[in-house]
């Protein structure tokens, strides 16, 4: 998939494509569909497939204290967007001077000028340009001005239709993960949510009570950090090296801990030398499957480290099989 990072990075003659538009935090099961039916649009008419998304979060520049945190880093976003089959990506940076473009303006210039738009796909509720001003009937105007065909798709949801099943939405998936339900989540994502970060020292609790974890900094972290709890995951190294994982995400209240932590302890497998494990400093991806319970004061070390036992072999069922022992 090509990468734009600007107006300026796509070059003269591209095109004519078929463009849609969006933040795609996430790049839930809703999203996919888009793009897919993007990327079906364009092969059957000789076109080429390409999506214009924004790098920040519009709300993180226009009104931070309302911008969600996002579900995703870019990279992550378009690693995801690329394995939907596109041409192109064209990441646009969000400034306060993009965001008072008109409609008309960041249609000419964006999908007419620089991609040559035969067609233009959108949702019943899309909305663009300044103040959000632009809806689907601007849109639909503007192109029988400049010519394009306007694509709308429905709202996407379960195929099933089963009672309970939530939108297709990357506010669903924030929701589900604001409680710890990390499957839910997944649900909606079609892949499990990921916390990327580097590996840094903590206070080495762990390590003193036989369990070894490795901690993230959460201060630069991309992925959304679920509610605090202990999961069953997977840690993927640089290496492309994957290690189930259990995974525990608060403020350690036994040991009244203050500052909230994402701590990961490999579980040891065949060919894992767990002395000889050494993360530090590597950026790590943490894919979290299951939440197993919520985050415990123990009333000593004792039960805290029995507990532990047990979320380990629970772990261990979920992502080895087996008895967990």
């Amino acid at each position: 998939m090509q990468r734009w990072d600007g107006l300026s990075d796509v070059g003269p003659g591209f095109g004519p494509s078929v463009v849609t538009i969006g933040n795609f935090d996430g790049v839930h099961r809703g999203h996919a569909a888009v793009l897919g039916e993007v990327v079906g649009l364009a092969r059957g008419r000789g076109l080429r497939s390409v999506a214009v998304t924004f790098d920040p979060h519009p709300l993180q520049v226009l009104d931070p204290e309302r911008a969600p945190g996002l579900l995703t880093g870019l990279d992550r976003r378009l690693d995801l967007v690329a394995a939907t089959g596109l041409d192109a990506v064209l990441v646009l940076p969000f400034t306060r001077e993009l965001a008072g473009w008109s409609p008309e303006r960041f249609v000419e210039d964006v999908f007419v000028g620089a991609l040559r738009a035969a067609v233009v796909v959108v949702g019943h509720d899309v909305r663009f340009g300044a103040g959000n001003s632009g809806d689907l009937t601007t849109m639909q105007g503007l192109g029988e001005r400049f010519g394009f065909e306007v694509v709308v798709l429905e709202d996407l949801g379960d195929p099933g239709n089963r009672a309970g099943s939530p939108r297709w939405s990357s506010t669903a998936v924030r929701a589900a993960l604001a409680e710890g339900d990390v499957a839910r989540a997944a649900a909606v994502l079609g892949h499990p949510h990921r916390i990327t970060s580097t590996v840094v020292h903590g206070d080495h609790r762990g390590r003193e009570l036989g369990y070894p974890t490795a901690n993230l900094d959460t201060d630069r972290a991309d992925g959304l950090v679920p509610a605090d709890g202990v999961y069953a995951g997977w840690l993927t190294r640089p290496s492309g090296q994957r290690l189930a994982a259990a995974v525990s995400i608060g403020t350690n209240p036994t040991f009244d801990g203050l500052h909230r932590q994402v701590e990961a302890y490999c579980l040891p497998q065949p060919g894992l030398e767990q002395r000889g494990l050494d993360l530090y400093g590597e950026r790590v991806d943490l894919d979290l499957v299951a939440r197993l319970r919520p985050t415990l004061r123990f009333d000593g070390v004792e039960a805290l480290v029995e507990q532990m036992e047990r979320d380990v072999a629970a772990c261990r069922r979920i992502l080895l099989g087996g008895d967990g022992s």
